[in-house]
C-alpha cells in the first residue's frame, strides 16, 4: 500500500499537511519532537552503559568472596 506512493503524492500530502497546521505550528511541532528524539536517544545510551556496569560491580563482588575465602 505504502509502496505505491510516489513524489508527486508526497507533494500534495505535505501541502495538504501546511495548508491545515501553517508553518510556524510546523516548525514548533518539529522541534518538539527533535527534542523528544534526543531525549530518548540519550535514554537509551544510559540503559546501555548501565548493565556494564552491574556487572562490573557483581564481578568485583565475586573476586573479594573468592579473597575472603582463600584468606580464611
Amino acid at each position: 500500500m505504502l509502496s505505491n506512493i510516489g513524489p508527486f503524492q508526497l507533494l500534495i500530502v505535505l501541502a495538504i499537511v501546511l495548508a491545515i497546521f501553517g508553518t510556524k505550528r510546523l516548525r514548533t511541532l518539529g522541534s518538539d519532537l527533535g527534542s523528544a528524539v534526543k531525549g530518548f536517544r540519550s535514554a537509551v545510551n544510559e540503559a546501555d552503559k548501565e548493565p556494564s556496569e552491574e556487572i562490573d560491580f557483581s564481578e568485583s563482588n565475586a573476586a573479594n568472596k573468592n579473597e575472603e575465602d582463600n584468606n580464611s
